[in-house]
């Protein structure tokens, strides 16, 4: 029997039960639109924490104090102070591979001006790492060298700052006197608007000051730094420039070839692996989750197809009455259930895709529709009508024509 003559038997089998047809395929039209949402949301959720790392800096390389490896146990990035300030101006002068570096000190304070106030972050730094953070000042000007040295109380703040504390973020701050905690600062420049990175922060909620600033007057004259942010002077120079920083502090912190480092170095593209790896791994979950509605799909398929092999049993005796081999009878019913697998797949794609769509228009979550999870799943759904419509296409081939022509 030709393949054209099966596809038309298959296509008025189903047409004459369409809401029988229609539930069958709904659990593989939820699979995979549940397998492209997913895939979706996770790719884009992906590449949204690398763009959010990237924002850290060109070539960034982040310095903690503290081996989290001391020991073979994980002690945390700032489990103790290691780190001090002379640290970062042998790193700035001896590292011919390191282009900007900057102390960061940080602390949460209380901002205030007039009536109001607002509890945010204030870090301290120098000048270049505004320059490492590729962070520009959309009014005012930033601090100077001299203005660490002497720890001038000025600051730089960023625009939900200035919406907090002085009620409306085109309002100019440029002059104004505001307390940190119980110290004046007087802020001469507004920070560019970021917006919120991948994790949510408010990237905008914070104010930078001097680091001798914030060293002297909010930290108790402490000479340890909570960490250290540099940046190479390119890409593809950065490992090595990690290798002279870590070369740097054992030297420094007079460390022997037997010890562990009591500090600890990431780069960009590390933190974006550790982020990436992650976020791929919660992606391949969510999509498995997903996948389980395309096995009970198929196990619907295969569940209705057993019910039309039962009731076309006569048929079928009569089909193979008048010539029709096993193959064929085999051949049309495996056809009947790829054609609702397919069909279910065609659907599924479209209504992933609305979905992926809504996510990203509603919920604002980044998405990102690839084609090779769009064939994956349509792929995934054609394998699922194969596998699970075999034994019932085999069972109606092994029928004998004169025990299918006598059943009642």
């Amino acid at each position: 029997m030709k393949v054209l003559n099966l596809l038309k038997i298959a296509w008025r089998s189903l047409n004459r039960n369409k809401m029988r047809t229609f539930l069958t395929m709904l659990g593989i039209i939820i699979g995979v639109a549940s397998v492209i949402a997913m895939l979706a949301i996770g790719e884009g959720s992906n590449q949204n924490i690398k763009a959010s790392v990237s924002s850290l800096g060109t070539n960034s390389i982040m310095v903690f104090p503290g081996n989290q490896r001391a020991g073979g146990v994980s002690q945390g990035a700032a489990s103790h102070q290691t780190i001090k300030i002379d640290d970062v101006k042998e790193i700035a002068a001896r590292c011919d591979l390191v282009q900007y570096v900057s102390p960061v000190d940080q602390k949460r304070v209380q901002a205030i001006a007039g009536s109001s106030n607002w509890n945010t972050t204030v870090l301290g730094v120098n000048n270049d790492y505004l320059a490492i953070r590729s962070l520009t000042i959309s009014n005012g000007v930033a601090f100077t060298p001299m203005d660490d040295r002497l720890a001038a109380k000025v600051c730089l703040v960023g625009v939900t700052v200035v919406t907090n504390l002085f009620g409306s973020e085109s309002y100019n701050p440029v002059g104004e006197i505001i307390r940190l905690n119980s110290i004046p600062m007087k802020i001469i420049g507004v920070l560019n608007k970021l917006g919120q990175n991948t994790f949510g922060q408010d990237q905008d909620d914070i104010i930078l000051a001097p680091f001798g600033t914030v060293q002297k007057r909010m930290m108790a004259s402490s000479t340890y730094v909570n960490s250290i942010l540099a940046s190479g002077v390119s890409e593809a120079q950065v490992v090595d420039a990690v290798d002279e920083i870590t070369n740097l502090l054992r030297e420094r912190h007079k460390l022997s070839s037997s010890d562990d480092d009591d500090f600890t170095v990431r780069t960009q593209s590390e933190i974006s692996n550790i982020f990436g790896a992650i976020s791929n791994v919660m992606t391949i979950l969510l999509a498995s989750i997903a996948s389980i509605s395309l096995l009970v799909g198929g196990i619907g398929i295969m569940n209705i197809m057993l019910v039309s092999v039962t009731e076309r049993t006569r048929e079928i005796g009569i089909r193979m009455a008048v010539g029709a081999k096993g193959r064929d009878v085999l051949f049309q019913f495996m056809i009947e259930s790829v054609v609702i697998s397919f069909a279910g797949g065609l659907i599924g794609i479209l209504l992933g895709t609305l979905v992926s769509e809504l996510v990203a228009g509603f919920g604002g979550w980044p998405v990102i529709i690839t084609l090779s999870s769009v064939l994956l799943s349509f792929f995934f759904s054609a394998a699922i009508g194969l596998f699970f419509g075999w034994y019932p296409a085999r069972k109606a081939a092994a029928l004998r024509p004169i025990d299918a022509l006598r059943y009642e």
